[in-house]
């Protein structure tokens, strides 16, 4: 079980303003912090999406290959949160659709730190 994935950031207050209004979507909310690390989630047990700076205080980078995927309950929730990212400034990655007919419906976006996201929902 996922406990929880962590997101980078050199500019926290933006991410913390972009994580804020786009999770507010999906009913998270930014729960509790260390003055370093921000945990959003729907309950104080988990899961989380945290945002923040590296713990070695160097700069913040993009994983090659690293991505979240936040489950969403169906195809206009997906489109609306596809939708939501751009507003907040992020970057399209791959509109909305079926990537395997039938089994998986998607979409996906960068954050402004250049984070890949992907908002999705398995079965028809």
């Amino acid at each position: 079980m996922l406990g929880y994935v962590t997101l980078g950031t050199n500019n926290i207050e933006k991410a913390r303003a972009f994580y804020s209004a786009l999770l507010g979507e999906l009913g998270m909310s930014e729960l509790f912090d260390n003055e370093r690390l921000y945990f959003y989630g729907s309950d104080p047990a988990g899961p989380f999406v945290v945002v923040g700076g590296p713990y070695d205080a160097q700069a913040a980078s993009v994983g090659n290959g690293v991505m979240v995927a936040l489950k969403c309950e169906d195809d206009a929730k997906i489109n609306a949160m596809h939708a939501k990212a751009l507003e907040l400034g992020a970057a399209d990655e791959g509109a909305p659709g079926e990537r395997v007919p039938g089994v998986f419906y998607g979409a996906y976006a960068r954050d402004p730190d250049g984070n890949k996201l992907c908002f999705y929902k398995m079965g028809g």
